[in-house]
Formats: structure tokens, sequence, C-alpha cells
């Protein structure tokens, strides 16, 4: 505030429009000699976009990093080079650090901790990492710091970038179907929870507690005592980053490795609700014993109860080539307004989802499917919601790590098997799994049996029980009508009765061992006292 503030603003407005000067200076140029469109001159162009996004520090980087996500602004070339942007920065002083911890945590740093490394670890545009052990049980921990001096700069940043979108708001809205403003004012949220490490630490505890007891996934133990709005403290993670491909490799396992961080993501997205939104390789650790473990916990993301629920829904709607209804899923989930015709969109949803071959595990990836929106969203009036943006961004992130240790890993082959044993066994997707089941207004034995086998190896291992999937089947048969006509229907279709079908669908349960017929005769007297007190009670209730 004062003249020393309004000085501070002007020079730095003064270093942003001489940059982005000479940035749509080169594009004037280019379109002057007809190269605007030549693919060597984009990409020498897109390369100097990055470039002078890293010079204008960290407020800037974190734009570049979430403007390679938005389809629905960027253009796909921009958006490839913009995704080779690094948050690595030089390291501050080790001696400011460790006064900031100190005064963070209110006592001399040799009273905490037993040891700690006289260098950074790590260092990123907004804090970097220490190693370090306590002096109180020996634990290893890391120590992330605070760079000092960041946030008031941020904060100068993000004033001058709402400023500019108050400018160019009509434009935006007309072109590109979106409020500049919001835009910058979602991207500042999410820039200031990442500045908060108090926050950071509590998303920590989050993770940790989804997580505890997963055989396959490691979270650092948070240490909220230890951690501050400046510094946060985290167990130490003794593990091979997965930038060390190859020594990823040489540590064997990578399908299991794989197949349990692509599970860990979809169960962050589609069951807690709660997702690491940046997930890059620098992020994620391989562990000796075939663990993954996650890292910087200060970019989360998360996904209300509704829109979990519509996102499945989508997964359906795509399976059973619904486009009416994937097109609904657009306006639930924000992409598209309220009111917007959606019958324009169908065809384009089909070709898409065709072209990119979705139907086939040996063809489907995420970049291919974004590379086909990127086009639709220059064509409808779709905005990608920041929290999409993020997921988006996750999926692919995770896709390109996979792919690094192996290159022809096919999501799907990964990704099915756990949405399958989700929709079996979670009672609660039980309509989504009758819609699965039945095409073109016919029960789909085929289907069932697909998702049986599916499942069963979901999650790297072979268990899969469907004792108490059956056990809530008949609860419900018990009082649903309208399910008991569908099954009779489904076993009596046509002219004869479905018992090859039934035949082959106990054959597919008893090799997979889902389903423990002792422990279902064991419940009878349990299951029944059940049934007769639900109607009892509606008995009494009518």
């Amino acid at each position: 505030s004062g003249p020393l503030g309004l000085f501070r603003v002007s020079a730095r407005f003064l270093q942003m429009a001489w940059e982005a000067s000479s940035f749509l200076g080169g594009l004037a140029l280019d379109q002057s000699q007809g190269d605007y469109d030549n693919p060597e001159v984009v990409r020498n162009r897109a390369s100097h976009l990055r470039e002078t996004l890293a010079r204008l520090g960290p407020a800037f980087v974190k734009a570049g990093q979430v403007l390679a996500n938005r389809p629905d602004i960027v253009r796909e070339d921009y958006m490839n080079e913009l995704g080779k942007l690094q948050d690595d920065v030089p390291p501050f002083r080790s001696d400011q650090a460790f006064q900031i911890i100190e005064e963070s945590l209110g006592r001399p740093l040799d009273e905490v901790f037993s040891e700690i490394s006289p260098r950074p670890i790590a260092s990123a545009s907004l804090g970097q990492v220490y190693k370090a052990r306590l002096r109180s049980n020996g634990d290893l921990v890391a120590v992330k710091v605070q760079r000092p001096g960041v946030e008031p700069n941020l904060y100068r940043d993000l004033y001058i970038f709402r400023s500019l979108a108050g400018l160019i708001n009509g434009w935006s809205s007309r072109q590109l179907g979106c409020n500049a403003q919001l835009i910058i004012d979602e991207f500042g949220e999410k820039l200031l929870e990442e500045l908060d490490y108090t926050q950071e630490c509590r998303n920590i505890q989050d993770f940790f507690r989804n997580f505890q007891g997963d055989p396959f996934v490691k979270i650092p133990k948070p240490y909220p005592e230890l951690s501050g709005p400046q510094v946060v403290t985290m167990e130490w993670i003794n593990g091979t980053r997965c930038t060390r491909t190859g020594q990823i490799q040489d540590m064997g396992q990578v399908d299991e490795f794989i197949r349990h961080g692509v599970v860990s993501g979809l169960r962050q997205l589609l069951e807690f609700g709660l997702f690491h939104a940046d997930p890059h390789a620098g992020n994620i650790f391989a562990l000796d014993d075939g663990r993954i473990a996650y890292v910087d916990f200060g970019n989360v993301a998360e996904i209300s109860e509704s829109n979990k629920e519509i996102l499945i829904d989508a997964v359906v709607h795509a399976v059973n080539e619904d486009y009416k209804e994937m097109a609904g899923d657009f306006v639930k989930l924000g992409f598209l307004a309220p009111g917007t015709d959606v019958k324009p969109i169908e065809p384009a949803l089909e070709k898409i989802w065709k072209d990119s071959a979705v139907q086939t595990l040996e063809n489907f990836n995420f970049r291919t499917v974004t590379g086909k929106f990127n086009e639709l969203v220059y064509e409808y009036p779709i905005r990608i919601p920041e929290r999409y943006a993020l997921v988006i961004r996750s999926l692919l992130t995770q896709e390109g790590i996979c792919l690094s240790l192996k290159p022809d890993f096919k999501f799907l082959e990964v990704a099915y098997p756990y949405v399958a044993k989700r929709l079996l066994t979670d009672s609660r997707l039980r309509t989504r799994l009758l819609e699965i089941l039945y095409k073109d207004g016919k029960f789909d034995w085929n289907r069932l049996e697909n998702l049986i086998l599916l499942a069963k190896n979901s999650d790297g291992d072979l268990s899969l029980d469907l004792t108490e999937t059956g056990r809530d089947m008949i609860k419900v048969l018990t009082f649903d009508r309208e399910l008991r006509t569908q099954l009779v229907d489904a076993f009596t279709e046509g002219d004869r009765l479905a018992i090859p079908e039934v035949r082959s669908l106990l054959e597919v349960l008893r090799g997979s061992g889902a389903v423990n017929t002792t422990r279902i005769i064991n419940e009878i007297p349990s299951v029944s006292r059940e049934i007769l007190r639900e109607w009892s009670t509606r008995i009494l209730t009518s």
C-alpha cells in the first residue's frame, strides 16, 4: 500500500508489458510473413512463450501449467509446449530457511531435530525441502519451507492479472465463452491454497486417513505439531522418483507398480472425492516393496458426492454408447450452461468416441481423446470448470508416467477392472450396474460375465468377494417388484429359458472364487431376519 506499493505494482506491470510486447510482436511478425500456422514457427513461438513465463516467476509458471490443461483457452500446440514448464528454481539461503522453521515452530532448530541437511534436497518456486531427523523419536522427516517474500509477490501479480482480465472480459465472453476474471479467481484460489502450508498438512492428514491400511499405496505420515503456515513436516519417503524410469524398470514388477498407481488415482477420484491434482513424476515414488508413494499435497482438489456419481454415469453412458445422456452429463458437470441445446453436440461426442477407438483397449489413451475434445471446445459453448481441468491434468500426467515406464501401457486394461469391481460391489452403484447390463432393452449376460472376469484382477490381487453383493441383491429382490420382473424377463427372454447363460455365469463365478458358498449358507438366518424386520416395518408404516 502507499506510494512504494504503487511503484512496485507499476514496475512489475512494465516488466510484464515488456515481455508481453516481445511475444505479441513475434506473433504479429509471424502473421505478416504468412507463417502463423507453420508448424515449425508455431513450435518456436510456443517455446518463446514458455521461456517468457519462466522468466516472469512463480505466478506465471503456475499460470502456464494451468493453461497447459485448458483446451478451451489454448490451442493444442501451445498446450504441449506449456506442459514442459518446470517449477525448479535456484534455492534460497539455508540460514533464511532455518530462521523461518524456528519462528514457525517457536523453538531452536537443534531442540526439534538431531540433524538436518545443510542444503535443500529439492527446490521449487514456492518453497524448498530439507531432510531431517526428529530428536524426540529418531524419525526421518521431510521439512518443507516456504520461500520468503513469495506471498506478497503472488498477491501483486494476481492483482495485476485480475485488473487486466477485467479489460478483456467482454472479448473473452464473446470469443471463448468464459469470464476472464472468473478464470483468474479460480486460478488465484488454487495458487493461494498451495501457499498455505497449514492447509497442505490437513491435505496430507486426509490422504493418510483415506489410504491407511492400503497394501499398495504409501502416504507420508504428517506431523501437524511441527507444521504451520510456512512450514510443513512429514515422514521422509525412501524410494525412487518416477523421473528415474530406468531404475524403476530395473527394479522389476513394473506392471504391478503401474496397476497400483492407476487404481489409487481412480480411488482418489471416484471413491474419496479428494485427489492429488499435481501427480507429476517428481511427486511419485516407487518403493522397494512395490508400493507407490505420493508427496507434495499442496495442490489437491475435491469432487462432491453428486459429481462423483455423475462421472460414473458418464462412464456407464460411454460404455453403452448413449450419447444423448453423455451430453446431459456435460451439462450436469458444468461443461455446458444449463438450458444449452445438446442435440448438435451428440453426434460430435459420438465422433470423438469412435474416432478415438475407445472401445478397443489397444488404441485408447487420454491424449487421443483430449486432442479430439480440444477441437470440440472451439465449435461449441463448452467451458472446462477448474476442478475438471485438474482432473484432466491429473489423468494425462499419470498416463504419461505409465507410458514412460511401459511404452505399450493401455489405460483401460487397468481402469476397466477397477470400475467393474466398483459396479459389482458398491450398493450405491446398483442403478448404474443395471444400466450397463441392459443393452437395447435386453439383459446382456456376456456383459455380466465380462464384468466379473475384469473385476477379478482389479487391484493386482485375485480377491473378489461378491458374497456381500449377493446378500444385498437377495434383500433388494424381496421388496423390489420391478427388479424381480426384470430378472425374470432376462431369464425367460424370447421362447426359451436362459439356462445355458446361467450355467456359464455360474462357471465364471466358481472359477473366479468370487462367491463364498459356505458363508452364504451360514448367513441365511441373519438375512432372513433382516428381510422379516424390513417386511414388518413396511407393514406397520403402511
